[in-house]
């Protein structure tokens, strides 16, 4: 049985063809174009549609790279059903470093969009129908903010049990259990009952290299266990994730110089000390302390921080802390034992996972 072709704006790809597609969108002011590029790779056999897509926020440049190092392996020529990866959702964004769109607006909490609406209406319009309204699955890959990093982690409504299929295959240490957003793309996928894990790793405006080999790892998990790829022949049967369903933030308790105490996955007690503030003449200090036990999954690197800004973000288990620690620790190994320090890393070659 033959994959079914797909067409996205005017172009039609066939099963067995892969074509790269430029989607028109509004142009610059100076009346230059942009175009949102889209590559599409059309298996021959049957299966999912998966779109992966990256810089929703233009400042989030990790998805970037996962997904250029994802389309080069080699793989994917055994493809069944479709892929949709899309680098840059967020093109006018990407061009200025930014965050959000030239009209001030998150283009994440823009969607269904509009033909007629705003600037982020009208590219989340397009994005919803000519790519996901098109999909069965999708991966949306973010970082934290300028100046704030957060540890590899999914976070996904994990009611739906074909999310937690694909949470359990992406395998990462940390899943958040988290609310669905208004205006979101997960609340578009979540509407039109297309299953969506969302990946947050590392830092805006930065590249990680642990958090893009775990992001580009993740997504051939995922697409094994849609049956996209085939699967090893001596496959790792990874530990099942340990997920958490709460997380608060350690906030200033007044502004200052912060020193923090604690790195991303650190294992911290209900008022521990994660950081001191002091003025900037070191007249006085100030402890930050966690508010309770669990997991610095987020943190600022910027030490310049005002009364209530958050700081650590601490993600609550309720199992065992030393089962989640040996996890961290074990997926930190594992990338960590692929990097040779001898041997530079290139940049310009993808690995073949």
């Amino acid at each position: 049985m033959k994959n079914n072709s797909i067409t996205i704006g005017e172009v039609t790809v066939k099963g067995g063809e892969r074509r790269t597609i430029e989607l028109p969108l509004a142009a610059m002011v100076t009346h230059n174009d942009v175009e949102m590029t889209v590559h599409v790779i059309c298996g021959k056999n049957p299966g999912p549609v998966l779109f992966v897509c990256a810089a929703i926020h233009g400042d989030e440049l990790n998805g970037v790279e996962v997904i250029r190092r994802l389309l080069k392996q080699k793989q994917l020529q055994r493809l069944s059903g479709t892929l949709i990866a899309i680098p840059i959702v967020n093109v006018h964004g990407f061009l200025n470093n930014a965050r959000y769109l030239p009209d001030g607006r998150d283009l994440n909490r823009s969607f269904p969009g509009s033909s007629k609406g705003s600037l982020a209406a009208r590219i989340a319009h397009t994005f919803l129908n000519q790519i996901v309204r098109q999909s069965t699955h999708g991966i949306d890959l973010h970082t934290g903010a300028r100046h704030r990093a957060n540890l590899p982690q999914l976070r996904a409504d994990l009611s739906n049990e074909e999310v937690q299929r694909m949470a359990g295959a992406f395998d990462v240490p940390v899943i958040i259990d988290s609310k669905i957003r208004d205006g979101s793309l997960r609340e578009m996928c979540d509407e039109a009952g297309i299953p969506i894990l969302l990946y947050e790793a590392g830092e805006a405006l930065r590249f990680d290299e642990l958090s893009i080999r775990a992001g580009v790892r993740g997504i051939i998990n995922v697409m094994r266990e849609l049956k996209m790829l085939p699967h090893k022949q001596h496959r790792i049967h990874n530990k099942k994730p340990l997920i958490s369903r709460n997380s608060t933030w350690a906030r200033a308790p007044h502004s200052g110089i912060l020193r923090a105490l604690v790195p991303l996955g650190a294992h911290v007690v209900k008022d521990s000390i994660l950081g001191i503030i002091a003025d900037p003449l070191g007249t006085s200090e100030y402890h930050v302390t966690a508010p309770e036990e669990g997991i610095v999954i987020g943190r600022t690197y910027l030490p310049l921080v005002h009364e209530g800004e958050a700081l650590f973000h601490i993600a609550h288990y309720d199992s065992r802390s030393e089962k989640i620690l040996s996890q961290l620790e074990a997926f930190q190994e594992r990338y960590d034992s692929e990097l040779n320090p001898d041997q530079p890393f290139d940049p310009h070659n993808a690995p073949i996972l």
